[in-house]
């Protein structure tokens, strides 16, 4: 069967239909939240950000905090901290529909691309408020400015990649990987010639100048992301299988993978995609280099918006003519059917228990493994999201019990931060911010000159604090069995009588865990 060329003039879908698909995908996203759940511990950190703005952090670079700046501006409600990740999902599907339109495309692949961006693990990245969406849609944005070079030559879209490659690093420094892929590709290809001409440099000028402040804050602050990176690499990467990483990328799309398998194909042996080809050199490279650096599956994510173009326009191209066409609406149910039969267990739509009675179901489709590598009651990202509401009334609690003399002298920490984070969303305004020993926290701490009460949330109070310590009273224990703080022992304990040595040592401990971020660790 012969494929007609790609010669046609494009087809421009009434807008109605992209709006009816953009209404589609933002309601499925608020659809599958259970309100059995709180936000996930991740989320509660990028939110504090914003009652800390600099031009960097150790856990991201900047571009989270300006997100949460405005997501606080709104009200800091739960619509909005939802809206953002839905909102970047929903931009990022815009771009692949506008890139099957300049692939020569009709309106059946891009619905087509759409309902498999929807019916994805891409679904599952954009209920999270992390900068994972938002890394998505940059991704997209360099491979959209990436082909519009590719098919008009034009020297602009080579400054419009150093623009979004700087936004990119400014908001997740992953961006940096399919940077080097790219870079690798256009070397090994005939395109290479492109590194003869100016504007490559002066678009890497501009992004490097886009991301100066971020980098003079990590200089400043002895390259914490190499910490960073290194201390993930120890606890979580080194459980990632690589086999495993190669098979997650098709699981990812479940019903919806024939359509990456035909843009392999298409970009392999349609002749109107030749010019395109380089496409599939940035994914085998960006890929490779994934895999050898054992990423977790979802890093790759941003690779695949633009395959999805160029399947669904290559899959509508052999179904447009003879009696082929009629298999349409069977390609859009082998997409949507799986998809719906496994939204229950995708996603948070059950709540904790329910889940937990169908354990196996999610334990065979290997949702309940965590970092650890071991299998647990619930996914990990469904246990992140439960008992934070619950552990910040306690904290407040145990704040109504310190004397109102004393409350100005009072410090309050936490094991984590995600608690720290819980705690100053809930109760900010009603009691002081909470700080930890952990992640951006390290950098957060009021001054210490005097401390009277030490409110502890987290694990039991041991060694040199108890000895610091005249009285110690738990005032609350966290109830919820399946959330994954239950597991740390997250409670509450009152702590008075201090040692007036107290404040000394803990700038000594906030000093040693500094210069373990920043590599200064004796």
């Amino acid at each position: 069967m012969s494929t007609p060329p790609l010669t046609s003039p494009l087809h421009r879908s009434p807008i109605w239909l992209l709006l009816l698909i953009v209404l589609v995908k933002m309601a499925f996203q608020f659809g599958i939240l259970s309100p059995d759940y709180d936000l996930q511990r991740d989320e509660y950190l990028h939110l504090d950000l914003a009652n800390h703005l600099a031009a960097g952090f150790l856990s991201v670079p900047p571009f989270t905090a300006i997100t949460s700046l405005v997501i606080q501006w709104l009200g800091n409600g739960f619509f909005w901290i939802r809206f953002f990740p839905a909102l970047y999902g929903a931009l990022t599907m815009v771009l692949v529909w506008k890139m099957v339109e300049m692939l020569g495309g009709r309106w059946f692949a891009q619905v087509l691309a759409a309902l498999v961006f929807i019916c994805s693990g891409m679904s599952r990245v954009n209920i999270l408020y992390q900068p994972n969406s938002f890394d998505i849609l940059a991704w997209t944005l360099l491979f959209w400015c990436f082909l519009k070079w590719l098919h008009s030559g034009s020297n602009k879209w080579l400054l419009w990649m150093g623009v979004i490659t700087g936004i990119g690093i400014l908001n997740k420094y992953n961006i940096l990987f399919l940077i080097v892929g790219l870079l690798g590709s256009l070397l090994l290809s005939s395109h290479r010639q492109v590194f003869k001409n100016k504007y490559l440099y002066v678009g890497a000028a501009i992004a490097l100048l886009m991301i100066s402040p971020n980098m003079i804050w990590q200089l400043q602050h002895g390259w914490p992301v190499l910490h960073h990176m290194q201390e993930l690499t120890e606890t979580q990467l080194v459980h990632v299988n690589r086999m495993t990483f190669i098979t997650d990328q098709f699981i990812f799309f479940i019903g919806g993978a024939f359509i990456v398998v035909a843009a392999f194909i298409g970009l392999l042996f349609y002749r109107p995609f030749r010019p395109y080809r380089i496409v599939l050199l940035i994914y085998v490279l960006t890929m490779l280099l994934f895999t050898y650096l054992r990423a977790k599956s979802y890093y790759s994510l941003g690779l695949y918006p633009v395959l999805l173009a160029f399947g669904s326009v290559y899959w509508e191209r052999i179904f447009t003519h003879d009696w082929t066409r009629h298999l349409r609406w069977l390609w859009v149910a082998i997409i949507v059917v799986p998809f719906a039969l496994l939204v229950n267990v995708v996603f948070p739509v059950l709540g904790p228990t329910e889940i937990s009675e169908k354990a196996a179901k999610f334990r065979a489709l290997g949702l309940l493994r965590w970092e650890d590598g071991e299998d647990h009651a619930l996914p990990q990202d469904f246990a992140d999201m439960l008992g934070w509401h619950q552990l910040a009334g306690m904290a407040l609690q145990a704040w109504e019990q310190v004397p109102a003399t004393d409350k100005p002298y009072t410090l309050v920490i936490t094991s984590n931060y995600g608690e720290a984070g819980a705690l100053n969303y809930y109760n900010k305004g009603k009691m002081p911010l909470a700080v930890s020993f952990d992640a951006d926290y390290v950098y957060w701490f009021p001054k210490m000159d005097s401390i009277r009460y030490l409110l502890k949330v987290g694990k039991r109070p041991q060694g040199e604090t108890l000895k610091l310590a005249g009285k110690i009273v738990q005032t609350g224990v966290l109830q919820d069995t399946l959330s994954r703080e239950y597991g740390y022992g997250a409670d509450v304990y009152l702590l008075s009588d201090l040692s007036p040595a107290l404040p000394a040592r803990l700038k000594e401990v906030l000093l040693e865990k500094q210069g373990e971020y920043e590599g200064r660790a004796k």
